[in-house]
């Protein structure tokens, strides 16, 4: 395990949120991911289910927990199981969980091996008093996978087997826990952006003419692992030139050109919590008068959007407001004009030729977490910021984003020590 050790409190008190909005009479199960296969014997590296890793801070594959609020017996309302190692598996694949250290790291009394988990969950469904079977799918609004996972088996199997209980969908459930974060969540994606930090100062002073997209992102990587975490929270965008344009170019494979900007949409992973930062930086270290009158346009839109931000606020509402602004500062730059904005159509606003995403969105476990886009804001839950500007017939894209809290007095801004400004930014990269 690379980062430290969590607070078990964490998901103690997490699967308690959980049991206050489950109905009497209830069985929710989570399974873990499966490791997935490239080809021949090969794997990709794996990566725990969210939901599991949120209720039991498990980061270990074939694991399953079962929560039963109402089981007659108390030491069985929160089982979990692990898969049972043995002297093949601890040589080839090294140490596994042992019961022990499951119930130190979790909280959980009660720890099986899997191969016991038919037995005990079939005397739960049919004596523990369960009517509703909480089952778990993942119901992201961006999600658009065809990929059986293990969740999905488990429930076609427990359909078939127990064809009579009402079955539950527990996936919003999760969404609502999830958006709001933790003193201990929150200090985990503070480290994250920790790392963050530093991997960006470390790049300013490698980035020139003439380097590669790739070395860019090795220096990132570098920085990431020596400080604990797995690595990058998703593709990194190394963007160079009209590149930058490219709201997900991800092949990272061009020399970078002076004269040119580098965006860099880039985060650390760490202990499965996530960072995600947008700069936008000059190759020779000097932006010209256009980058930067550009750049400061996009800085003056994330700050307005910042005054936005606040418990009771709807997204869809703030990121209109965040739209008028920035066409305010496209009539600036005279991308716009007034005529433009008069001919617009209701259905493709002007503004949307050079801002044409969201304003941000949840983070946490997942970089796009889990959410309802649709409901109120509240303390506890971060977001990204990330407004952006992107010219094609120039060649240039500026994006910047940070991570911020909302509070009950203002926003707490996560990335508030990684440098932002257009002058900070080329007095970094100029100095030994």
């Amino acid at each position: 395990m690379r980062y430290k050790k969590i607070n078990r409190q964490l998901f103690i008190e997490n699967r308690k949120r959980l049991v206050k909005e489950l109905k009497p009479g209830s069985v929710a199960v989570f399974n873990s991911n499966d490791i997935m296969p490239t080809n021949a014997d090969g794997t990709m590296k794996f990566r725990q289910n969210s939901d599991l890793f949120y209720l039991t801070g498990v980061d270990q594959e074939e694991s399953i927990l079962v929560i039963c609020p109402d089981y007659p017996e108390k030491k069985m309302r929160e089982v979990l199981f692990l898969r049972e190692t043995n002297e093949t598996i601890a040589t080839w694949e090294g140490h596994k969980l042992t019961k022990q250290e499951a119930r130190e790291r979790t909280g959980i009394e009660t720890v099986l091996w899997t191969s016991e988990f038919h037995r005990v969950f079939n005397t739960m469904m049919v004596m523990g008093g369960v009517e509703n079977v909480y089952l778990n799918t993942n119901e992201h609004y961006r999600a658009d996978s065809v990929v059986q996972t293990r969740d999905s088996r488990f429930i076609a199997w427990c359909k078939e087997k127990y064809p009579l209980h009402r079955y539950e969908r527990v996936a919003p459930i999760m969404a609502r826990l999830r958006a709001i974060k933790s003193k201990y969540e929150i200090e985990l994606m503070q480290k994250a952006c920790d790392i963050t930090a530093t991997a960006f100062k470390r790049v300013l002073k490698f980035v020139k003419p003439g380097v590669k997209e790739y070395e860019i992102e090795a220096e990132f990587m570098h920085e990431f692992l020596r400080h604990g975490s797995r690595g990058f929270a998703y593709e990194p965008i190394i963007a160079s030139g009209a590149d930058s344009c490219v709201l997900h170019y991800i092949q990272n494979d061009k020399a970078c050109k002076s004269g040119d900007v580098l965006l860099l949409d880039v985060g650390a992973e760490y202990a499965n919590y996530n960072a995600d930062m947008t700069r936008t930086i000059p190759v020779n270290g000097r932006f010209t008068k256009r980058q930067k009158d550009v750049y400061n346009a996009v800085l003056r839109v994330k700050r307005a959007a910042y005054t936005l931000l606040k418990p009771g606020m709807v997204y869809f509402d703030y990121h209109k407001e965040v739209q008028k602004i920035m066409e305010g500062e496209l009539l600036k730059l005279k991308l716009l004009d007034k005529t433009d904005i008069k001919n617009q159509s209701p259905e493709k606003p002007a503004f949307m030729k050079y801002f044409m995403h969201g304003t941000g969105h949840h983070l946490g476990l997942d970089v796009h977490d889990t959410g309802n886009m649709f409901a109120k804001m509240k303390e506890g839950m971060v977001w990204t910021v990330e407004p952006g500007i992107y010219i094609k017939e120039e060649g240039l894209g500026i994006r910047l984003e940070n991570n911020v809290v909302i509070t009950r007095n203002g926003l707490h801004d996560l990335m508030k020590h990684i440098p932002i400004e257009a002058e900070e930014i080329e007095d970094l990269m100029h100095s030994a």
